[in-house]
């Protein structure tokens, strides 16, 4: 059984007897536009938003009396400027005490690959007021090598800080990963298969991507017209040029799988339709109507990854325009792919695929994700406006989903869904936060197409009660999902 959070959890919860064994996240990268972490400025570095204070006045690098000073946050929403504001000047305090430590020394050497150049790409980022990289001095902008080294020595101790904040949280990421291991939970990390064009790693890897000699994309990411927007998603992130990529024997993916999987213990890989064919929209337009399919890398990649890195961990999020050859690409690496439950009951021609009594056993199972609204959001329709359906359309998606799953009350929507995931034949079944709070649409984590209000859902502490965990507990075992123990071995002669 897996039991995953879109946003964060506390570990006490997992001190209670519930049985659960993975934790998913979203990505963990420093978010840029929209604060979206499918928009990271790096494929590699932290966000050090998620570095905790606290461990930083028992190291004695931060004095008690600066967390004595904590503003009032909102309970149910993250204010992410006065987060970085007050986070930031913790940790210039920090960086004064601890900038000659050996050990962050090693890690800068040791990381230096991406670490130099992310670390100067953000502080570029803020000494040009945070503008697009392709807005700098032309020079900058196109990595000319004198301009990179002058920047360099003038700007050493910015660096120095940006690369301290990712020192700080690759130690405390360890530690958390292990004290989850510790504990029988293994960590599920989530990957776009886009990069924010605002970000280091387009930056540093131009060649890689489809861009002018100004840097500017000439075609972006998106999807056609969906259940989610009549009109399509123009993402707006670059596009590959795979055959440069290719050339180079995949060597940068190869090294942003490791980086993954030095983090988590399997990788969730978001868009993986884009790993067989993507949306190509050009980029001066508004909208991704007028896009196409083009072909993407295929078996190659997954070749190349597989001869560097060996067997691959990975969940293939095949949401989309699945084709028969999306399957079969996500089937020949024996990847899980995953089905949505709340797609289960609606008039998709797909929402079959989506019913558990047709699951495949190697699924990963969700009542809904990050992109969907809530389960209680979903099931009375979005009274707030935000919803793609009717009326109509949700009175009977209401109907048939209470007829499938049994119920003549839905007063508890959320747990019947649940209790359907845990049910099904799926090998994995993960369960966003939101839904085992049963809270409604005002937990939504992203509404795609909006330009903001997302990505700001927290859960309180006092969320993850000793009834949630009993109840969870409850239903894993009523469905065998809790981990069997290893059986013991029986000696000769016995």
């Amino acid at each position: 059984m897996i039991w995953a959070t879109k946003l964060g959890v506390s570990w006490t919860f997992w001190r209670r007897p519930n049985r659960q064994t993975y934790w998913q996240l979203l990505p963990v990268g420093p978010t840029g536009y929209g604060n979206s972490p499918y928009s990271a400025q790096s494929a590699f570095a932290g966000n050090p938003l998620l570095i905790a204070l606290t461990p930083l006045v028992a190291a004695g690098l931060l004095p008690a009396s600066e967390l004595a000073q904590l503003p009032e946050f909102p309970p149910g929403h993250v204010d992410y400027p006065n987060v970085e504001r007050f986070r930031t000047r913790c940790l210039r305090r920090a960086f004064e005490a601890a900038k000659t430590n050996a050990e962050f020394a090693r890690f800068c050497e040791r990381e230096r690959a991406w670490l130099a150049d992310y670390a100067l790409f953000r502080t570029l980022k803020s000494l040009h007021h945070e503008v697009e990289w392709t807005r700098w001095e032309k020079d900058l902008r196109d990595r000319d090598p004198h301009a990179l080294t002058r920047a360099h020595h003038e700007l050493a101790e910015e660096v120095a800080f940006r690369s301290f904040e990712q020192w700080l949280f690759d130690q405390q990421w360890r530690e958390l990963r292990a004290y989850a291991h510790a504990r029988g939970v293994s960590l599920i990390g989530d990957m776009p298969i886009f990069l924010a064009h605002d970000s280091a790693d387009v930056w540093q890897y131009r060649e890689l991507f489809q861009l002018d000699a100004a840097g500017l994309p000439r075609v972006v990411a998106g999807v056609p017209p969906d259940y989610f927007s009549s009109s399509g998603q123009r993402w707006g992130n670059p596009l590959y040029d795979w055959r440069r990529v290719h050339a180079q024997h995949f060597a940068f993916w190869i090294d942003r799988i490791r980086s993954e999987l030095c983090r988590f213990d399997i990788v969730r890989l978001d868009h993986f339709i884009g790993y067989e064919r993507y949306w190509e929209i050009p980029a001066a337009d508004s909208t991704a109507e007028r896009g196409q399919w083009v072909q993407g890398p295929s078996d190659a990649i997954f070749e190349a990854l597989q001869r560097a890195l060996g067997p691959l961990p990975l969940i293939a999020e095949d949401l989309g325009e699945v084709t028969p050859e999306v399957k079969a690409l996500r089937d020949r690496w024996s990847l899980p792919g995953i089905r949505i439950l709340q797609f289960a009951f609606g008039d998709d021609p797909s929402g079959p695929d989506f019913r558990p009594h047709n699951y495949p056993r190697n699924t990963v199972v969700y009542t809904g994700t990050h992109d969907n609204d809530t389960t209680v959001g979903w099931f009375y329709g979005a009274e707030d406006g935000s919803s793609t359906r009717t009326p109509e359309q949700v009175a009977r998606e209401q109907a048939t989903a209470l007829n499938y799953l049994g119920k003549a009350d839905p007063r508890d929507i959320h747990w019947a869904m649940i209790r359907t995931c845990m049910a099904s034949v799926a090998n994995t079944a993960i369960f966003p936060m939101q839904d085992l709070l049963g809270l409604g649409s005002e937990a939504r984590m992203n509404r795609p197409g909006a330009h903001s209000g997302n990505w700001q859902w927290r859960a309180s502490a006092s969320a993850f009660s000793p009834d949630l965990a009993a109840r969870l507990s409850q239903l894993t075992c009523i469905y065998e999902r809790q981990p069997r123990p290893a059986p013991t071995p029986v000696k000769a002669g016995t």
